[in-house]
C-alpha cells in the first residue's frame, strides 16, 4: 500500500469527522529558528493510551483523545465533553448541559479496551490500530510472474538521468524496517526480495539532512520503505480487490515510489533505538492515518507534527492521507522505474540506473 491513495466518498467522510474536532493546535508553517512544533507535552499513564482511540464505525464515528493532561469524547456534530476516567471501568462524561454521564468501560480477558457501553446504554466497539491485510485471489508467486512479464506504461519526457542512492550507505543513523521484505505488511507475505531502500540522489541528501537536524533532538528516521520497482506497484494493484483499489496506486499512472522520489517513515527514539508512538500505525486504513488527525495523545501528535515539519524544511510534502508518506519536490522530474534491487548497484553508496 502505502501509495498515493484517491480519496473515496467513504474517506472524505472520514477526513470531515477529523474536521468537526476543534482544538488547540500547533501551526506546521515553517520556523526560521527551529523544527519544533512547540513545547513538548509529557506522556499520559497506559490505562489513557488504552482508551485512546476511535469507537463506533462508518458514519457513526466517536473519538477519545487526550490534550492538556485532560481526556476528551469528540463527536460528528462538533461537541467535545470532558472525561473523568478511574483508570478501571468507569468513564464519567460532562455533557454541555452541566450533566454528568457513567459510562461502562469494556475489556478484553486480557485487559485491552474493547468498547464503552455509555449512560443511555449505547454500545460503541472500539477499532483496533493495525495494518488491514488482503487474501488475494492468486498466490503472490503467480502476480509477480504476471507483473514482471509485463510492460510499465510509456512516458515522454525530458527526464533527469535516474541516480539511485542506496540509503544505508549515507548514514549509519539511518534504521530499517523494510515492511515489504517480510510478512508484517498488508498482504502478509514478503514482496521485496531485499530488505534495501533507495532515492533519487537530491531527495537522499535532502533526508540526511532531515536526518541531521533530528539527531540534534534526540531523534533518528527509521524507513519502511522508498524506491519501488513498478512490477511491485502492479502485484499490489492485482493483489488487491475492486473495493480496496482506492488503496493502491494505478500501475497504469505509475507511483512516485516508481519514480525514487517518495519515502515512507517514522521517527525513532535516538538513545533506546525504539520507534516513538504516533496517532496511528504504518500502512494503517483508517482515520489515524491523516496527517491532521486530531486524536491519540497530545505526544504522539506533536511526535508526528515534528516528523512532518524536519520532513517541510527540506523539500518534503506529506501525502494528504498518510502522516509517513513523503513525496520529494521533484518527483515529476524523474521518469518510472521497474529495476529489481538485485540489479542496482551500491558498491560505492550509490545506484546509477542506465
Amino acid at each position: 500500500m502505502c501509495a498515493e491513495r484517491r480519496l473515496s466518498p467513504i474517506r472524505i467522510t472520514t477526513l470531515a469527522v477529523a474536521l468537526f474536532f476543534q482544538f488547540a493546535g500547533v501551526s506546521l508553517s515553517q520556523s526560521a529558528n527551529t523544527i519544533l512544533p512547540g513545547p513538548k507535552p509529557p506522556d499520559v499513564p497506559l490505562e489513557w493510551k488504552k482508551l485512546v482511540g476511535i469507537y463506533g464505525q462508518n458514519k457513526d464515528v466517536s473519538i477519545i483523545l487526550e490534550r492538556g493532561g485532560k481526556l476528551f469524547w469528540g463527536t460528528p456534530d462538533g461537541v467535545e465533553s470532558q472525561l473523568r476516567f478511574d483508570g478501571k471501568s468507569s468513564l464519567v462524561t460532562s455533557l454541555a448541559t452541566d450533566e454528568q454521564m457513567e459510562s461502562t468501560v469494556e475489556r478484553d480477558a486480557s485487559g485491552n479496551v474493547i468498547g464503552i457501553l455509555d449512560g443511555q446504554k449505547e454500545e460503541w466497539r472500539r477499532a483496533d490500530a493495525g495494518t488491514d491485510h488482503l487474501n488475494p485471489d492468486q498466490p503472490i508467486d503467480e502476480l509477480r510472474r504476471l507483473a514482471v512479464a509485463t510492460k510499465p506504461p510509456e512516458e515522454h519526457g525530458p527526464f533527469r538521468k535516474p541516480d539511485l542512492v542506496e540509503l544505508a550507505s549515507l548514514s549509519a543513523a539511518f534504521h530499517f524496517d523494510i515492511r515489504y521484505a517480510n510478512s508484517t505488511n498488508f498482504l502478509g507475505t514478503p514482496v521485496y526480495s531485499q530488505a534495501r531502500a533507495f532515492l533519487q540522489r537530491p531527495a537522499a541528501e535532502a533526508l540526511l539532512r532531515v536526518q541531521r537536524k533530528l539527531r540534534a533532538l534526540g531523534y533518528g528516521l527509521l524507513i519502511h520503505d522508498a524506491y519501488r520497482p513498478w512490477y511491485v506497484t502492479k502485484i499490489f494493484w492485482d493483489a488487491t480487490p475492486p473495493e480496496g483499489k482506492i488503496s493502491v496506486a494505478d500501475p497504469a499512472q505509475g507511483s512516485r515510489h516508481n519514480r525514487g522520489c517518495a519515502v515512507d517513515l517514522t521517527l525513532y527514539d535516538l538513545p533506546a533505538g525504539k520507534p516513538i508512538e504516533m496517532p496511528g500505525v504504518y500502512d494503517e486504513m483508517s482515520p489515524r492515518s491523516f496527517p491532521d488527525y486530531p486524536g491519540g495523545t497530545a505526544l504522539q501528535r506533536w511526535h508526528r507534527d515534528l516528523l512532518r515539519r524536519a520532513m517541510e524544511s527540506e523539500g518534503f510534502t506529506v501525502y494528504e492521507a498518510e502522516w509517513w508518506h513523503f513525496d520529494y519536490k521533484d518527483w515529476k522530474e524523474y521518469p518510472i522505474l521497474n529495476v529489481p534491487f538485485e540489479k542496482l548497484d551500491s558498491g560505492h553508496g550509490s545506484a546509477l540506473v542506465h
